[in-house]
């Protein structure tokens, strides 16, 4: 899936997604619970990659972080600077993130890289250990499944990642696997997250 083609469907939707799903609330208690965890871990500034209408990043910023939230979409950016004024959003893509080399405490990717075809999940993995320091940590959430596989997502097609080969990709980028979570609630797809070290 193109990010021209991702941007266009989200910004149609921007605001549908908004309502249904743009709230901390909105989320599992588990989720809440585990960026709860890791963002009172984290030393140093912070970016929340592919930060949709800007939630997890309140969520953060309201924990005493200095976070920034980057987004593709402008509709979602826009949403988010209106929804959270006290918080920055700027539009940019995964893989080109704004921050010098080593500049970076903790990164989240909650779900944003599952629309990206899984050819091109490795380059952003690369990019996202270039911005943390040695230590750094990044909490990354996505679909678990039993293999690597495209599904028609609401949106546009996404991809199962099995928590095995998302793990596999983080290494090969340098990063070390500190803990792995599934969680399969009913009438939903399996969800997977991995929290992850850069390599010192």
């Amino acid at each position: 899936m193109t990010t021209r083609a991702v941007r266009e469907h989200y910004g149609v939707r921007a605001a549908e997604y908004t309502e249904l799903l743009g709230s901390v609330g909105d989320s599992a208690e588990q989720d809440r619970d585990l960026i709860g965890r890791w963002a009172d871990t984290i030393d140093g500034r912070v970016i929340d990659a592919g930060c949709g209408p800007g939630h997890w990043t309140a969520f953060l910023h309201e924990r005493g972080l200095e976070v920034l939230g980057i987004d593709l979409v402008p509709e979602f950016v826009d949403i988010a600077a209106r929804r959270f004024p006290d918080v920055d959003y700027r539009i940019g893509e995964l893989g080109s993130l704004p921050v010098e080399d080593a500049s970076l405490g903790g990164l989240l990717a909650w779900y944003s890289v599952i629309h990206t075809e899984p050819s091109a999940v490795p380059a952003i993995l690369d990019e996202f250990a270039r911005c943390l320091r040695p230590g750094g940590t990044l909490l990354l959430g996505f679909f678990d499944g039993a293999r690597l596989e495209p599904f028609d997502h609401a949106v546009v097609t996404a991809y199962h990642w099995p928590v095995g080969e998302m793990s596999h990709a983080l290494r090969a980028s340098g990063f070390e696997i500190v803990e792995t979570h599934a969680r399969h609630d009913p009438g939903s797809r399996p969800y997977g997250a991995i929290l992850a070290r850069r390599a010192v």
